[in-house]
């Protein structure tokens, strides 16, 4: 596992939310839910990703577990590209000495596809990933790509929003639980235009993008929630 360049200052930014062993907070979970709708996939879940070990924030498909080795996980691969990695079939992926323990790991779960997006912060440190796994190989196209890179971005700015109400007198927690509430009830009207457009068009993979359009186009309204409150003075 090779670490990126800026590690040490990927590290301090991870740290700096204060969101690393966190209780479990139902925006996240929601969010996780919504992105294994979406790309009809079993498994999704949010990792954060610290020098030795990846620690799970919300999961969907398998229960809350305890930190994994990061040197086992995908997770790190996305962490060193900075960008959406993505392993159609991970039976047939080429190993290499960076990523070949991880691959085992997922083989040894049955696991067969993975795309993990980063959560990139606003100092463009990437302090984890948004991942998606499947048992069967599975393409994933470019516009289905982009569209888990954009729900990605909104789960950092959810950590950037917590971490300003949590350390602002004038927010506090009280507005991080209005907003999570208010956002959370837009992810579950998202929830619900997946399925009627599932329905609608069918469950074919890729995702057609005739259902990844107008969810495109309601993540206006989650990220108008989701304010960026940098600018809020304590």
């Amino acid at each position: 596992m090779l670490l990126p360049a800026n590690e040490a200052e990927r590290l301090r930014s991870l740290h700096q939310y204060e969101i690393l062993h966190s209780l479990q907070e139902d925006l996240f979970d929601e969010l996780v839910v919504l992105a294994g709708a979406l790309f009809r996939l079993p498994i999704a879940y949010v990792s954060l990703v610290d020098a030795e070990r990846v620690h799970y924030k919300a999961t969907y498909g398998f229960p809350l577990i305890p930190p994994n080795l990061r040197a086992e996980l995908l997770c790190a691969q996305v962490v060193r590209h900075g960008r959406v990695v993505v392993y159609h079939d991970l039976a047939a992926a080429t190993q290499t000495l960076l990523d070949a323990a991880a691959i085992q790991n997922c083989l040894a779960h049955q696991a067969r596809f993975y795309a993990g997006a980063p959560l990139r912060m606003p100092d463009q440190h990437i302090i984890g990933t948004l991942c998606l796994v499947g048992q069967q190989p599975r393409d994933f196209s470019p516009d289905e790509q982009q569209l888990l890179e954009e729900l990605a971005a909104i789960v950092s700015r959810a950590i950037v929003v917590r971490h300003h109400c949590h350390h602002t007198l004038v927010l506090g927690q009280g507005r991080w639980q209005a907003t999570q509430r208010e956002a959370r009830d837009e992810v579950h009207g998202l929830g619900a235009l997946v399925r009627y457009l599932a329905a609608r068009y069918g469950p074919a993979v890729p995702v057609p993008e005739e259902v990844l359009q107008p969810v495109r186009r309601r993540l206006h309204d989650l990220r108008a929630i989701l304010q960026d409150y940098e600018y809020v003075r304590k």
